[in-house]
């Protein structure tokens, strides 16, 4: 586990965890580690919390002080930092923004010049220099570097996405909830460019209300809204739009589970799976297994975090892969989850099908799940008790394959997370009790958090 940077990027309140000090740090070591043969180009993009602007400017410092040229890219998405940096030869990319957390956190993304989460062994060499193990000398004179305007960046991303779409979306009612934040400009553009009807909730960021009882943390707002005004399908994104999840024409949540089903299966049909796999995360529902095995598509499970999906799905030349939460990846169009990009596959597999969205989850069943975090006194021991294996064996012994149980750990606090899924609620919430019983009565159990 890294000191600073997280599966997701250096993460924390702002100016209290993650400090401008910090910003103009990883600035200055970028600039100075990517300049050592040439002078470094970077790119950057930033969310609309308010503080995305104060590390904008100390991350544009550091990299000019250092002899790098800094390419700001404004209010934008993280998968539109990822393809500008592919696209147009960086050497790497910078996103600020705490992804669907409150405005009053915020993070530092890293992205290598492939558009790819910054590998470990990089990160490590910034938390060195973080750390005041290593010098780095300032430029002077002509080699101190420049700050660069580069909105055009973001423009070719959105004329990207929209040369993606395989339709027209003439006379089709659409909602966005654009969470106050990347997408409040560029969602709505996209999806008018493409010929929807367009209607839009939380797109009025005022630098303090990204995420606030919006978007897809959030979503019993789209779910309303859709009903209310008739529309024929919603899309929600986080804060960074890395995330999409979709609600249907009678309010019903499409979940990133339901999103790879409809999507793997209509590839398939297509004859565009070419016999990639499905990878999802361990918490995947069983639901969404149990329809693909059904329909002949393999799968692989990962460590939770898009991070493990991307890097399976590369290294073994899958096609799509995602979370619940909605962080799709469609590998053949980006290296990370887009929910703009998302939100045009989905409109496609319902395009095609010439079907309400409704209609493509309706051999798709997803089981109730129930999840409680416990702390106890040590997380390893506990997993190990041969009384605590004993109690999730008979769980899944109880549920006959019509169900399961998975224990995790935490990778930051003294946590277990116990999640069950089963039937109905009530059995969740049966089973889930039952194995937290022996955890008190082992001793390890410190409280349900």
């Amino acid at each position: 586990m890294s000191k600073y940077f997280g599966t997701d990027g250096f993460r924390g309140e702002a100016n209290v965890d993650l400090t401008v000090d910090h910003a103009f740090k990883i600035g200055k070591f970028l600039g100075w580690y990517f300049g050592r043969e040439h002078r470094a180009q970077i790119a950057i993009g930033k969310d609309t919390r308010r503080s995305s602007y104060m590390y904008e400017c100390a991350l544009s410092a550091g990299i000019t002080a250092a002899g790098g040229d800094a390419y700001l890219l404004h209010v934008t998405t993280t998968p539109s930092v990822s393809y500008v940096v592919r696209a147009d030869g960086f050497d790497c990319g910078v996103m600020i923004s705490a992804s669907h957390n409150p405005y009053t956190d915020n993070g530092i993304k890293l992205m290598n010049g492939h558009g790819e989460k910054m590998d470990d062994e990089m990160i490590a060499q910034v938390e060195h220099y973080l750390d005041g193990d290593m010098e780095i000398p300032l430029a002077t004179a002509d080699h101190i570097g420049r700050t660069i305007d580069y909105s055009s960046g973001r423009n070719r991303y959105i004329g990207y996405l929209i040369s993606l779409a395989t339709h027209s979306y003439k006379d089709i009612k659409v909602g966005l909830d654009c969470a106050n934040g990347s997408t409040w400009q560029m969602g709505k553009s996209i999806f008018d460019a493409l010929g929807a009807e367009t209607h839009v909730i939380n797109n009025t960021p005022d630098g303090l209300n990204i995420n606030r009882e919006a978007g897809s943390t959030h979503i019993e707002h789209l779910q309303k809204f859709v009903v209310d005004n008739g529309l024929d399908i919603g899309f929600a994104f986080d804060g960074d739009a890395d995330r999409c999840l979709a609600v249907d024409e009678k309010g019903n949540v499409v979940d990133g589970d339901a999103i790879m089903y409809i999507c793997a299966r209509n590839m398939l049909e297509r004859g565009e799976l070419d016999g990639s796999k499905v990878v999802t995360t361990v918490m995947s529902n069983i639901g969404l297994y149990k329809a693909l095995d059904a329909l002949g598509i393999g799968y692989e499970k990962t460590a939770v975090g898009d991070r493990f999906v991307y890097e399976n799905m590369r290294d073994n030349g899958h096609l799509i892969g995602g979370e619940q939460s909605g962080h799709i990846i469609f590998a053949k169009y980006a290296n990370t989850g887009d929910g703009l990009l998302t939100a045009i596959k989905v409109m496609q597999v319902m395009l095609d099908k010439k079907q309400p969205l409704s209609a493509l989850t309706a051999d798709l069943t997803i089981y109730p799940q129930l999840l409680k975090n416990v702390i106890v006194d040590d997380k390893d021991g506990t997993l190990a008790d041969p009384a605590v294996q004993a109690a999730a064996d008979k769980v899944t012994a109880d549920l006959h394959g019509e169900g399961r149980i998975l224990l995790r750990k935490s990778g930051t606090e003294p946590v277990l997370r116990v999640m069950v899924e089963a039937s109905t609620h009530e059995l969740c919430e049966e089973k889930v009790n039952e194995v937290i019983e022996v955890m008190k009565e082992t001793g390890h159990l410190i409280r349900v958090k």
